[in-house]
Protein backbone atom coordinates (compact mmCIF):
# COMPACT_ATOMS: atom_id res chain seq x y z
CA UNK A 1 0.00 0.00 0.00
CA UNK A 2 1.24 3.49 -1.01
CA UNK A 3 1.01 5.89 1.74
CA UNK A 4 2.17 9.49 2.08
CA UNK A 5 4.20 12.15 4.80
CA UNK A 6 4.14 15.91 4.20
CA UNK A 7 7.60 17.27 5.53
CA UNK A 8 8.77 20.62 5.77
CA UNK A 9 11.95 21.71 3.11
CA UNK A 10 14.17 22.53 5.54
CA UNK A 11 13.50 19.53 8.03
CA UNK A 12 13.79 17.12 4.60
CA UNK A 13 17.02 19.14 3.80
CA UNK A 14 18.54 18.71 7.19
CA UNK A 15 17.62 14.75 7.22
CA UNK A 16 20.69 12.24 5.77
CA UNK A 17 20.44 9.05 8.37
CA UNK A 18 18.65 5.83 7.75
CA UNK A 19 15.60 6.73 9.78
CA UNK A 20 13.45 9.26 9.50
CA UNK A 21 11.91 11.05 13.05
CA UNK A 22 9.25 13.54 12.28
CA UNK A 23 8.42 15.60 15.37
CA UNK A 24 4.90 13.97 15.98
CA UNK A 25 7.33 10.78 16.95
CA UNK A 26 8.13 12.31 19.87
CA UNK A 27 5.22 14.25 20.48
CA UNK A 28 2.36 11.62 19.99
CA UNK A 29 4.18 8.54 19.68
CA UNK A 30 3.20 8.42 15.76
CA UNK A 31 3.93 9.97 12.24
CA UNK A 32 1.24 10.87 11.17
CA UNK A 33 0.57 9.82 7.33
CA UNK A 34 -2.35 10.36 4.49
CA UNK A 35 -3.52 8.08 1.36
CA UNK A 36 -3.55 9.63 -2.13
CA UNK A 37 -7.35 10.62 -1.44
CA UNK A 38 -6.77 12.83 1.66
CA UNK A 39 -3.27 14.19 0.89
CA UNK A 40 -4.45 17.44 -1.08
CA UNK A 41 -6.70 18.02 1.81
CA UNK A 42 -4.47 17.30 4.31
CA UNK A 43 -1.41 19.69 3.18
CA UNK A 44 -4.18 22.56 2.76
CA UNK A 45 -5.57 22.20 6.24
CA UNK A 46 -1.96 21.59 8.05
CA UNK A 47 0.02 23.58 5.61
CA UNK A 48 -1.69 25.89 3.72
CA UNK A 49 0.00 29.28 5.40
CA UNK A 50 2.88 27.67 3.42
CA UNK A 51 5.17 28.11 0.64
CA UNK A 52 5.97 24.49 -0.41
CA UNK A 53 6.10 21.21 1.20
CA UNK A 54 7.97 18.20 0.59
CA UNK A 55 5.80 14.87 -0.08
CA UNK A 56 7.32 11.73 0.30
CA UNK A 57 5.79 8.60 -1.26
CA UNK A 58 6.10 5.33 0.84
CA UNK A 59 5.81 1.81 0.42
CA UNK A 60 3.85 0.21 3.38
CA UNK A 61 4.92 -2.94 2.96
CA UNK A 62 8.85 -1.85 3.31
CA UNK A 63 8.63 -0.23 6.80
CA UNK A 64 10.17 -1.86 9.76
CA UNK A 65 8.00 0.45 12.48
CA UNK A 66 4.20 -0.45 12.64
CA UNK A 67 1.67 1.13 10.44
CA UNK A 68 -1.91 1.18 11.99
CA UNK A 69 -4.92 3.06 10.04
CA UNK A 70 -6.90 4.91 12.55
CA UNK A 71 -10.25 7.07 13.32
CA UNK A 72 -9.07 10.74 13.18
CA UNK A 73 -10.26 14.12 11.97
CA UNK A 74 -13.96 13.51 11.58
CA UNK A 75 -13.75 10.04 11.78
CA UNK A 76 -11.90 9.61 8.67
CA UNK A 77 -9.48 7.12 8.91
CA UNK A 78 -5.46 7.64 8.38
CA UNK A 79 -2.20 5.94 8.29
CA UNK A 80 -0.09 6.36 11.35
CA UNK A 81 3.56 4.85 11.70
CA UNK A 82 4.89 3.86 15.21
CA UNK A 83 8.21 4.16 14.52
CA UNK A 84 10.69 5.43 12.27
CA UNK A 85 10.70 5.53 8.97
CA UNK A 86 13.46 3.76 7.06
CA UNK A 87 14.96 4.94 4.07
CA UNK A 88 13.96 1.80 2.60
CA UNK A 89 10.49 2.57 2.36
CA UNK A 90 10.62 5.97 1.05
CA UNK A 91 10.40 5.70 -2.68
CA UNK A 92 10.80 9.36 -3.47
CA UNK A 93 10.53 13.06 -2.25
CA UNK A 94 8.83 15.80 -4.57
CA UNK A 95 8.36 19.42 -3.84
CA UNK A 96 4.66 20.14 -4.00
CA UNK A 97 3.88 24.27 -4.41
CA UNK A 98 1.01 24.59 -2.18
CA UNK A 99 0.91 28.85 -2.05
CA UNK A 100 1.15 30.30 -5.61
Amino acid sequence: MIIFHIVMPEVWAAFDGDEYRAESLATEGFIHCSFAIQLERSIERHYGDREKVIVLTIDSGKLTSKLVVEPSTGGEHYPHIYGPINRGAILKHETKIVKH
